[in-house]
């Protein structure tokens, strides 16, 4: 694997295997890398002939500076964990490399990031992915790019930003990776002390219990709502929002039908945790595994998208 630091270090390594017709998958990440992280790699190494992988902090995507500075950050562990996984370029710049001196352009998508996490975390956050993610669009043309289903707001941002400016890649998702307990993967997971960390195994048990009753034929949302609400509410979760919507606009659906996805996101303690749930109307038992394995984890084929991978 050969670490590079500059945008004219990537375009140059890229050069031959392009022009000699090899494929290319991006996975984009802001470090801390786990098992969700990994899954993404090992699924574009299977497809693609050669894997990049950027490892970027982006500071526009943060709300507050204090997060931005605790954010954790060791390169080291995570270019060994990319590189048993098999990435072949790790694109690893400066801020000032990304944003440099007269920066003054910014992506900004509309709609969708007005509500859910653009309503907690502001309008600014989804500016800020926008553009990280366009700018690594460009400078490294993948054919294709993986990003993560745990982040599902910003899956549909990413897709909608593709699709708007007319950039030549496939976005494809994967299914959010968690523990056996059901929690989704992510770096704050250990920000939770033991007790925090079991009640918090109650926002996966809420989408389940919703995907249970529309596997029983519930089709009203604020039906199913209310009983993921009262499992949350029985581990004294400190909610913000869950809720029915499409998968492509997030805007609150009138019936569940293929296509609606229940989100969420609540306090535990003081982590702030996001999850979400593609709902199935095919009446179909769910699966009780958690796809925490390599063999468990495959890759939806549905041009969507989903965090720079942050594994919030």
């Amino acid at each position: 694997m050969r670490t590079l630091r500059t945008i004219a270090q990537v375009r140059a390594a890229l050069v031959t295997p392009r022009r000699a017709g090899r494929s290319i998958g991006l996975v984009p990440t802001m470090g801390a890398l786990h098992e969700g992280h990994l899954s993404l790699i090992r699924r574009a190494r299977e497809r693609c002939d050669l894997v990049v992988m950027s490892l970027f902090v982006n500071p526009t995507q943060f709300n507050e500076r204090a997060d931005l500075d605790g954010y954790p950050r060791d390169e080291v562990a995570d270019a060994a964990l990319a590189a048993a996984a098999g990435v072949d370029l790790l694109f690893a710049p400066a801020p000032g490399e990304v944003y440099p001196a007269g920066f003054a352009t910014t992506v900004s998508v509309g709609e969708i990031t007005e509500k859910l996490e653009g309503a907690y975390r502001g309008r600014a956050h989804f500016d800020g992915v926008a553009t990280v993610v366009t700018k690594l669009l460009n400078i490294v043309g993948p054919d294709v790019a993986y990003f993560g289903q745990k982040d599902a707001q910003q899956a549909a941002v990413i897709r909608r930003l593709a699709r708007d400016l007319d950039i030549p890649v496939r976005i494809e998702t994967c299914p959010t990776v968690r523990d056996p307990d059901g929690l989704a993967l992510s770096s704050r997971n250990a920000r939770l002390s033991a007790g925090e960390r079991e009640r918090a195994t109650a926002l996966h048990r809420a989408l389940t219990a919703i995907q249970r009753a529309v596997d029983a034929g519930e089709r009203d949302p604020e039906t199913a709502c209310a009983i993921g609400r009262a499992e949350l509410a029985g581990a004294q979760i400190e909610l913000e929002y869950l809720e029915l919507v499409s998968d492509d606009t997030f805007t609150p659906v009138l019936r569940i039908e293929d296509g609606t996805l229940a989100v969420l996101a609540a306090r535990v303690g003081a982590t702030r945790l996001i999850d979400n749930q593609p709902l199935s109307t095919a009446r179909t038992t769910p699966s009780a595994a958690h796809p925490a394995s390599p063999d468990a984890v495959r890759c939806g084929q549905r041009a969507a998208a989903g965090s720079i991978n942050r594994g919030r």
